[in-house]
């Protein structure tokens, strides 16, 4: 039998629409019957794409504010994960940060994991998340003796996917490198048709992003407020307060802003400021969708979408004035919004849609092939 006739689908949470969520969205178009299976599971906060189908969650679930402060309950992922019976499932499609890889696998099962990065805060970035001044004194304990544990999990349950699909190749390195697996690449999408071509100058430079540690909009904020340029931050996080306290009077703090209205937002800045390592980056994508150009990092998923004298610039030290004199750079050059948009179509929601279908049956008929062949 080349075609499942069950699937499971396996999410890390479901407590907002970032971009492993967008992702989810599409894995969720193309099997409408699957189930699926999610540590924690707060009701509004993804598409309805996304809610409508029969989604059961883990224990974590019902700890006291889990979905204000799941952060905190890392340790008990793994027990939570290794509960789900997915028994009786032909397919298994696992959509993992943290733990949704390590979900048990039975015999007849096919699983397949598109996996945006091992679990970043056990590996190479543990010092951005849990380094002093960074985490209490009392999380860093915590963590000093649960990382171990973790990491040791980890490890052996990247034996349970047949497959791995990396985001980008710098995930693609990552899993090699941490799993000792190969794994394939199919970059993630951008919803391209939402976003308006620019027209204009632009007002603003712009930050989307998550305000948590390893996102780096401080060095952002930092900047900003030194030339006194206007700077728009639209996103929300434990950073929240201590980059509020800061900022100058230029730099104002959006929230967290609905896909309706995110839009809006790009098509108004002069460009996007994106100061982090990320495994891969949709936020770019989205910026380059609307014309703009992006000012990044080089390090992570930005070198393979920020193009130097095409899509924006880039700055090799994670420092203030490294960001500011990238920005001069920018001002110095003439993008041309329609090559940006073109390149950023490349990486179309309909072209990921059409690629993961046929790399899902490709795979299934193949794994499913050699154990018949046996």
């Amino acid at each position: 039998m080349n075609t499942p006739r069950r699937v499971a689908l396996v999410h890390d949470w479901l407590v907002g629409m970032r971009g492993g969520e967008k992702v989810l969205e599409v894995f969720c178009e193309l099997y409408p019957d699957a189930d699926l299976f999610t540590l924690l599971h707060a009701r509004g906060t993804v598409s309805p794409v996304i809610e409508r189908h029969r989604i059961r969650t883990s224990f974590i679930q019902h700890l006291p504010d889990a979905a204000r402060r799941y952060r905190q309950y890392l340790p008990l992922f793994p027990a939570a994960i290794g509960r789900f019976d997915l028994s009786g499932y032909d397919l298994i499609l696992s959509s993992s940060h943290c733990v949704a890889k390590g979900v048990p696998t039975p015999p007849d099962a096919v699983h397949l994991c598109y996996c945006y990065t091992p679990m970043r805060y056990i590996w190479d970035q543990y010092d951005e998340y849990f380094a002093p001044g960074r985490a209490s004194p009392a999380v860093r304990a915590a963590m000093n003796v649960a990382r171990g544990p973790l990491q040791r999990w980890d490890l052996r349950t990247a034996r349970n996917p047949h497959r791995f699909v990396a985001i980008s190749e710098n995930v693609r390195e990552r899993i090699a490198r941490i799993y000792g697996r190969p794994s394939d690449l199919i970059y993630p999408p951008v919803d391209a048709a939402r976003f308006v071509p620019a027209t204009g100058p632009g007002e603003y430079a712009l930050v989307v992003s998550a305000l948590v540690p390893y996102k780096r909009v401080d060095l952002a904020v930092e900047a900003f407020t030194r030339t006194g340029e206007p700077l728009v931050v639209v996103g929300s996080g434990p950073e929240a307060d201590r980059l509020r306290a800061m900022a100058g009077p230029n730099v104002r703090f959006a929230g967290w802003v609905g896909d309706a209205d995110l839009p809006e937002y790009y098509a108004r800045c002069k460009a996007l400021v994106f100061p982090g390592e990320e495994d891969f980056g949709i936020v770019p994508l989205e910026a380059m969708a609307s014309g703009r150009p992006v000012v990044a990092f080089a390090r992570g998923g930005a070198l393979e979408t920020v193009k130097e004298g095409l899509t924006g610039v880039l700055f090799r030290e994670q420092t203030v004035d490294a960001l500011l004199e990238a920005v001069r750079r920018l001002d110095r050059a003439v993008p041309d919004p329609s090559a940006i948009r073109a390149f950023a179509a490349k990486f179309d929601r309909p072209i990921f849609k059409r690629d993961v279908g046929a790399y899902v049956a490709r795979m299934y008929a193949e794994i499913r092939g050699g154990r018949a062949s046996k």
